[in-house]
């Protein structure tokens, strides 16, 4: 016999300015959906998490291995707010100085702020080190004069696989010069992604990038997610 968890409910529909946006609720958890696409759910959320780690992580190897200590107070670019698990988990960091999140999608981050998702990150957005820049990613690491210790990047099914058009610049060799600009010297450039690429760690190198590596995320079943990572030489 069916149940009602069988059938998603449409919590919000939305013509944002990339086409249609709709979250849902699906038993317990809450979806995103785009132009039709899954994108992501509240169902794990151990990627998104990583990919804060394995940024701070590299981040430090990279500064004592240039022969200092940990720098203090990095700050730290996240690319996609999502369903915010990864703008939590910096938040839940002490170690991070200072936490930015560009979002292009208007409604998702009225999700966040006054809707349903916000129980996921109301605490984070309420850190005085948080904030939200809604744009367009591509665009602003292109145009922007600030800089970050890392930036941490997932706003697609990654380089090989992306489904929002425009996105894929962002892996491009001009897309990662643009990285590379708004990065300190030594600082960590993490992409997240839903399977390896090993066109994407040549490109990574021949973008200038150092020590590049990936980190796999093991899944319940199929191939695993993984983080790209590269270091901006000092």
């Amino acid at each position: 016999m069916s149940t009602p968890y069988d059938i998603p409910e449409v919590l919000d529909r939305r013509e944002g300015p990339y086409g249609e946006v709709v979250l849902r609720r699906h038993g317990g958890l809450l979806q995103i959906i785009a132009n039709g696409c899954f994108l992501m759910d509240t169902s794990d959320g151990r990627s998104e998490r990583l990919l804060v780690d394995a940024a701070l992580a590299a981040l430090d190897a990279a500064d004592t291995r240039a022969g200092h200590g940990p720098r203090p107070d990095p700050r730290v670019l996240i690319g996609g707010l999502g369903v915010g698990f990864s703008l939590a988990h910096a938040a839940a960091a002490p170690r991070w100085g200072r936490i930015t999140v560009v979002e292009r999608e208007p409604a998702v981050i009225e999700w966040h702020r006054a809707g349903p998702l916000a129980e996921l990150s109301a605490r984070a957005l309420a850190d005085p080190r948080a904030e939200i820049v809604e744009t367009d990613l591509v665009a602003y690491v292109h145009e922007t004069s600030a800089t970050f210790d890392a930036l941490c990047l997932d706003i697609d099914n990654g380089p090989d696989w992306t489904v929002t058009e425009g996105n894929d610049g962002l892996y491009s060799a001009a897309g990662l010069q643009d990285c590379a600009r708004v990065l300190t010297p030594g600082g960590v450039l993490a992409v997240w992604s839903a399977r390896p690429s090993a066109e994407f760690e040549e490109t990574l190198r021949n973008a200038g990038f150092q020590q590049v590596r990936t980190e796999e995320i093991p899944v319940a079943r199929g191939v695993p997610d993984v983080v790209h990572l590269g270091i901006r030489p000092g």
